[in-house]
């Protein structure tokens, strides 16, 4: 799908009304030759202020429409340092093709769908530059790797390493960022988009997560909470003076500093202070496919998808009397036309609120799970924790240190000491 034939398209919501006019394809560098991610869309409201659409939210592109789910955030659009807009930055740039020092200008981008709404940039467009004054050169489509001089260079400092942090897990880039001088972490930080660093902060130390939110603006800091889970985000903000606390929430859209406030009011290191109030729920009526379709979100983690829960309406948490868990490999088992509700584990229990860490530790053990339901006294779905969450707190303070700090593994020295570690801990 060629860029040019996408400006000016209306996005039309689940229910077919139009919310928006797309402006521009915004675009994340990587190395390597690799062809650039599509992030999302630059799409004009009705009130003519322009806003970011993730990529993730688009169900459907064609020549005529766009389809999304969700809301639109109406925060006006900021372009990052590490974001390119095919529109304004590429639109008629001077490039050279691979091998050839002809001059050419950029005509247009095309995009293509690698996975189930995972878009990257797949070929560009290209006009020769004609030595004859008024003619118009002869257009020409190359693959994006055809164009060296559109990818980021080693000699562009921060680009370029944003650029390698595409590709990288959210624990390496933490690493990264825990190696920087503060200054040069500065500049990164400034540079990342806000779903990269909220992952990213996830996976640093307490420390310098502080460090981290005391460089970023009011806005810039509720913007990149509101992309954390609410559980990290909710822990992070009880460690903030409470006047910058507050001032965070106020912020934040509504709907996710709701969720942000009801974590916090759960004592620490219990099932509620835990867990997410985001899992996967369905009515007692939905059937396997319907459960299945909202596994495949992009942003449901594998561990949040490892078990869908069953409840009575209201869907959104707490929510109606809680009926059971399934788990995913049952679904997985069973026809599409199956009602979830006759496949539903009766065996599981879910925790309460105030179940502590180590009753939480030994629920996880006992049943052999990576998701848990937690209920409230009214027997509510409010929440669900992931082993991930349990293994934070059951691990030494000190881990996420030892994790950043750590070398490499296949260097003489460190493959010594383990194996003095090993010795020790067999003889131990």
């Amino acid at each position: 799908m060629f860029i040019s034939r996408l400006k000016g398209l209306p996005v039309l919501d689940a229910g077919g009304d139009e919310v928006a006019r797309v402006r521009d394809i915004v675009l994340a560098m990587r190395t390597a030759g690799r062809p650039p991610r599509v992030k999302g869309m630059v799409v004009q409201l009705f009130a003519r202020q322009r806003v970011f659409l993730p990529m993730a939210r688009v169900r459907h592109v064609d020549g005529a429409q766009i389809t999304i789910s969700g809301v639109v955030n109406t925060r006006k659009f900021t372009q990052r340092e590490s974001e390119t807009l095919v529109v304004a930055d590429l639109f008629d740039r001077t490039v050279q093709r691979a091998g050839d020092s002809t001059p050419a200008m950029v005509f247009d981008v095309a995009m293509k769908e690698v996975r189930a709404w995972e878009w990257e940039v797949s070929e560009v467009a290209v006009r020769e530059k004609s030595a004859r004054f008024g003619r118009r050169g002869h257009v020409t489509i190359l693959d994006w790797a055809e164009v060296p001089s559109l990818t980021p260079t080693q000699r562009q400092g921060t680009e370029q390493l944003i650029a390698q942090m595409e590709d990288m897990h959210a624990a390496d880039v933490a690493k990264e960022l825990h190696d920087l001088t503060p200054a040069r972490r500065a500049e990164v930080v400034a540079a990342l988009d806000d779903q990269m660093l909220a992952d990213a902060l996830g996976e640093l130390p307490d420390e310098d997560q502080l460090e981290v939110m005391a460089q970023l603006d009011l806005e810039r800091a509720a913007d990149v909470l509101e992309e954390m889970d609410p559980d990290d985000a909710a822990d992070l903000i009880n460690e903030l003076p409470a006047d910058r606390a507050e001032e965070l929430l106020g912020r934040m859209e509504p709907d996710e500093a709701e969720d942000v406030r009801r974590l916090m009011t759960y004592e620490d290191l219990t099932a509620g202070g835990l867990m997410t109030p985001e899992p996967i729920i369905v009515a007692h009526d939905a059937t396997v496919a319907e459960a299945l379709a909202l596994v495949r979100q992009e942003e449901i983690t594998p561990a949040l998808a490892a078990m869908i829960f069953v409840c009575r309406t209201p869907l959104e948490t707490p929510t109606g009397r809680f009926l059971g868990g399934v788990h995913i490999q049952r679904l997985l088992r069973e026809p599409p036309s199956t009602l979830v509700s006759t496949l539903i584990d009766s065996e599981l229990e879910p925790l309460r609120e105030e179940a502590t860490l180590h009753q939480v530790a030994r629920f996880f053990a006992v049943y052999n799970l990576v998701t848990a339901p937690v209920v409230d006294k009214e027997r509510r779905l409010t929440g669900a924790v992931t082993v991930d969450d349990v293994l934070d707190n059951v691990l030494p303070d000190d881990w996420r240190d030892e994790q950043l700090d750590e070398t490499d593994l296949d260097d003489p020295a460190d493959q010594a000491a383990d194996g003095d570690q090993a010795e020790e801990v067999t003889h131990g």
